[in-house]
């Protein structure tokens, strides 16, 4: 595995990208969120390319309270559990956990267990763990169960504000996008509104694209790269399906894999609001190129932090009991919705950017979208 001594992020190579971002360019700039991550890389006793990566939506101490919430799919082949008490409720009162798909139950059991650790009180009621989910077999051993419980209790510990790192960091340690080496990335957009500023922010695990589809800010750099793509021409998984099965099958997919994004802000919604900002990811993933395979499980949640203390949902709750929630209103909203799609734009391209060659599983490589390439694309625009 290569490493470089400079991390780097998309504007940092002369991508020019629209609106405002916050002070961390990051999730995190949305008040009270916090990030952790724990990354596995090891040899042995298996190669191990993987990991957790947390998000608590109103930090550690506030970590059984509830937001408004909203979730939306673009395609189906994935999993994000606590989906369908968020679909009933409008409302999510657990951490987030993302990390490989063979690794969402020993992660949802160590988020279980860290709330009954950290919030008792939480945890003697019931708990619905929202743990999302990309496939990095490819370079990691997924069958090896190198996520344990402890895992995800090491990435919710560590969760904190300010500059998170990206790319080749918690589970997005040993995913690809576009046919480069992919994995965490983030980005926020700040939205004027009258006397006020409200924050979105994003964070997502990339793992989806063809190398053809790629283009930043409109140009075509996937096709045009240089560097080499053996996730799509080496015949790998043909060959491990003919060892593993004895019967032939076709070259794995291009653009197979799959993305879940997270999508925070402060700006007072109702969950109906949260689904519109969760549905509008789509929009800035497209503006990276992706057409959304079928091999891909595309999943976004989006939640608001604002309206502290509503939407409770308590048993022994009195009968005849009122709550009010404050919203933004329908017709002032669409400064959220360009926000989204800005920020799912550069948190794709900072995951890309971000991360560094990587050599995995039986000499699996995975190689770094080119920096002089970017560099090159938009020398004269700077």
């Amino acid at each position: 595995m290569t490493t470089s001594a400079e991390p780097r992020r998309a504007r940092d190579l002369g991508v020019p990208l629209d609106g405002e971002p916050g002070r961390w360019n990051a999730i995190t700039d949305v008040p009270g969120v916090t990030v952790g991550y724990t990354t596995l890389v090891a040899d042995d006793p298996a190669v191990t390319r993987t990991g957790v990566t947390a998000i608590l939506p109103r930090g550690a101490d506030l970590a059984g309270a509830p937001c408004a919430a909203g979730v939306a799919v673009l395609n189906g082949n994935g999993e994000l559990t606590g989906r369908s008490w968020i679909e009933e409720a409008g409302q999510l009162q657990t951490p987030i956990a993302i990390t490989n798909s063979h690794a969402v139950g020993a992660v949802h059991q160590g988020v279980d267990q860290w709330l009954a650790q950290h919030q008792p009180a939480v945890a003697a009621q019931w708990m619905l763990p929202v743990v999302g989910e990309t496939w990095d077999g490819y370079l990691n051993s997924i069958n090896a169960g190198s996520v344990r419980p402890e895992h995800a209790h090491t990435a919710l510990d560590a969760a904190a504000s300010g500059v998170i790192a990206e790319g080749n960091v918690g589970g997005g340690t040993g995913m690809n996008c576009y046919g480069f080496k992919g994995g965490t990335g983030t980005a926020s957009r700040l939205v004027p509104a009258g006397e006020r500023t409200w924050t979105v922010g994003v964070l997502l695990q990339a793992n989806f694209g063809s190398r053809r589809e790629l283009r930043v800010v409109g140009r075509p750099l996937g096709r045009d790269s240089e560097a080499p793509c053996p996730m799509e021409t080496s015949g790998w998984f043909e060959g491990e399906v003919a060892a593993a099965s004895g019967t032939a099958r076709g070259p794995a997919v291009p653009g197979a894999g799959s993305v879940i994004v997270v999508v925070a802000t402060d700006a007072p919604l109702l969950p109906d609001q949260c689904r519109a900002l969760a549905r509008r990811v789509p929009l800035g993933l497209a503006r990276t190129g992706t057409t959304g395979s079928h091999f891909s499980g595309d999943i976004f949640l989006a939640f608001s932090t604002a309206n502290s203390g509503g939407l409770g949902s308590r048993m022994g709750t009195p009968a005849g009991t009122v709550e009010s929630i404050e919203h933004v209103s329908w017709g002032a909203i669409d400064g959220l919705y360009t926000a989204v799609v800005e920020a799912t734009e550069e948190a794709v391209l900072n995951a890309l950017v971000a991360a560094r060659d990587m050599v995995g599983r039986d000499g699996h490589a995975s190689f770094a979208l080119p920096h002089d390439e970017v560099r090159d694309a938009f020398a004269s625009a700077s």
